[in-house]
């Protein structure tokens, strides 16, 4: 349990942090490790035939004696290698050289990917590498992968959870002439102009720096490539802080397959990016490339559909395509179908068409991302895109059966329900033929929707209560939205709903679709599994710091609203890490508290 990193931002498995040493340094970091100033020394190798003095730095990261291996070395040696290294160091905070492939761990501060340089354009090595080793240390450790970090690549490495990079891959490359940028590298003789502003190439050209004697050119690509990797490591960090990095990578991927292919082995991994990913973020979910449809927040939002959300017992299912205003309900086209259904819209339960969530019940419409996402529209649909929503279509009707099903949709749309109707048996009801907001489309989604007359209905106000209990049990898990809303009645206008029961339990969260539990509410879930953080014998007042928790649901994510009890205290708030982070951080906010209040168990 490390006492000198605190991690303050999160975006999957990338994170800025504090690492206290002898100064203050933010992560992720740019370390010259050669420099005396460097907070990271490293010790040598221990292939030498000298003695090991030990290091007395007691404010830096003392990285032990190492036996360094190449990459494709015999399991049995790697093994007998780590094993060897267990060379004393009386410094306070320490380093451990670890083989990719390597399954045992020591307890360290900071772990140092051994062979790094021979992971690139290795991506299924590199992602299996290094997830391996987030996995089975502690979540505060640091991780260094050395002499392998550029502007190009620099993104995938932070992205997939390195903290620590050097300068030594771009400081090689300008002694070999060559030019480094974040799209990719040049050869300096094969450049006709400079496309950088920074103090080594304003006023200059290729051909004068060609021109240059051998030391002073290489010295001067040296110091660009070490500006530009510097210039990249500010922008990542607020692509973090943004909650953006995502978009940002999946541009950057584009500079090299092997970072493309490195992307997609982490999305296809599943587990080790959801357990870090946040369920809600404040920014647009830009899904611009194939590989955001395996995001973890598309994923995520098709998984709780249909494990979590319990559709209501209408009979007669209205299938609607998406629009590109959200939530939907607010769109031109939408109110259109609304205004259409009139009256009989209580008949009915309404379920979204839409790339790339796939599909969205009305009650779900403002949880994130379903009302948070932008994508190019082109009226074209790619196999994979028919194939994901297809799938979530099927899934969805295999689990929900209704007596009618009226599909108001056209184009690419109506193909994938056509699919889905083939191939599950079922019969749709048709109604647009002329475009989904033309009138003759529109009457006949008015004369379809008006035969469900004699089925089951809901009133407004059921309707606003099955909202509230959808919500509820997306956030935090089937049968938790049946408790909450146990006898309850919903005030405000939409979408700022507010669930009362004598006293307020609730309030729903337009800017994410989102609930927020008052003390009330937490009590009333209280004996509901799961989202609760148990803290010691204190009372905390604005913040629960990580070491102050004792246990924690593993399933919470950042973002999540939790329950917090300790012996004589109950409160809610929002959890700032995961479940699994608050157990095993020593430093670091774990939940910010909304609501509390002392209790007698």
């Amino acid at each position: 349990m490390t006492k000198i990193f605190e991690i303050t931002h999160r975006d999957g498995a990338a994170r800025i942090g504090k690492l206290v040493l002898d100064r203050e340094i933010s992560t992720p970091a740019i370390i010259q490790i050669h420099k005396k100033e460097s907070p990271v020394i490293d010790s040598g190798s221990l292939w030498k035939k000298t003695e090991f003095n030990e290091l007395a730095e007691s404010q830096k990261i003392v990285i032990l004696p190492h036996k360094s291996l190449p990459l494709h070395t015999r399991n049995e040696l790697i093994e007998e290698i780590q094993e060897v290294i267990k060379s004393p160091s009386n410094s306070a905070y320490t380093g451990t050289v670890i083989h990719p492939f390597a399954h045992s761990y020591p307890a360290s501060d900071l772990y140092v990917l051994g062979a790094a340089k021979q992971l690139e354009n290795q991506p299924r090595d590199f992602v299996e590498s290094i997830i391996r080793l987030r996995e089975n240390t502690r979540s505060d450790s640091l991780l260094y992968a050395p002499a392998l970090a550029t502007p190009e690549n620099l993104s995938m490495l932070i992205y997939i959870g390195v903290d620590i990079v050097d300068e030594t891959l771009p400081i090689i490359k300008g002694y070999q002439d060559v030019y480094l940028t974040n799209s990719g590298e040049y050869h300096l003789d094969r450049l006709h102009e400079l496309p950088c502003a920074c103090t080594v190439c304003s006023g200059n050209t290729p051909q004068e720096m060609i021109k240059l004697p051998k030391k002073e050119r290489a010295e001067s690509l040296a110091q660009h490539n070490s500006l530009k990797l510097g210039e990249e490591v500010r922008v990542i960090r607020e692509q973090i802080r943004t909650g953006s990095l995502r978009e940002y990578v999946e541009r950057q991927c584009r500079a090299r397959p092997w970072l493309t292919a490195a992307l997609r082995l982490i999305d296809a991994e599943g587990v080790f990016l959801e357990k870090r990913t946040p369920v809600f973020r404040s920014n647009t979910l830009y899904a611009n490339t194939s590989e955001s449809l395996n995001r973890v927040e598309i994923r995520r939002f098709a998984q709780r559909v249909m494990e979590r959300y319990t559709a209501p017992e209408l009979d007669t299912l209205v299938l609607l395509p998406c629009s590109a205003r959200k939530p939907y309900s607010t769109s031109l086209s939408h109110q259109k179908f609304i205004n259409t259904m009139g009256k009989y819209r209580k008949y009915v339960h309404e379920v979204i068409i839409t790339s790339p969530v796939g599909i969205v019940p009305r009650e779900l419409e403002l949880m994130y991302p379903a009302a948070h996402y932008d994508t190019p529209v082109t009226g074209y649909w790619d196999k994979e895109e028919r194939a994901w929503v297809g799938g979530c279509l099927r899934s969805y009707l295999l689990k929900n059966k209704y007596s009618n099903i009226i599909a108001h949709v056209d184009g690419a749309y109506r193909e994938i329900c056509g699919s889905v109707e083939k191939e599950l048996g079922l019969e749709f009801i048709y109604t647009a033929d002329d475009g989904v907001t033309a009138r003759p489309s529109l009457e006949k989604l008015g004369q379809a929707v008006s035969k469900s007359e004699d089925g089951k209905k809901r009133s407004s106000e059921e309707a606003k209560i099955d909202l509230m209990r959808a919500a509820a049990g997306f956030q935090f898990g089937r049968g938790a939205g049946d408790i909450l809303v146990d006898g309850a009645s919903v005030k405000a206008p939409f979408p700022k709903f507010q669930l009362f029961a004598e006293k307020q339990l609730a309030t729903l969260i337009p800017q994410y679709g989102t609930i927020a539990l008052t003390v009330e509410g937490g009590l009333r879930l209280r004996a509901h599994p799961g989202y609760k953080v148990k803290i010691g014998d204190f009372t905390p007042h604005s913040s629960i710091l990580a070491p102050g928790v004792l246990d924690a649901d593993p399933q919470i994510r950042p973002n999540d609203e939790v329950i917090v009890e300790g012996e004589e205290f109950f409160g809610v708030g929002r959890a700032l890490m995961s479940g699994w982070e608050m157990k095993e951080c020593s430093k670091g906010i774990a939940v910010e508290l909304r609501h509390s209040r002392k209790i007698a168990n």
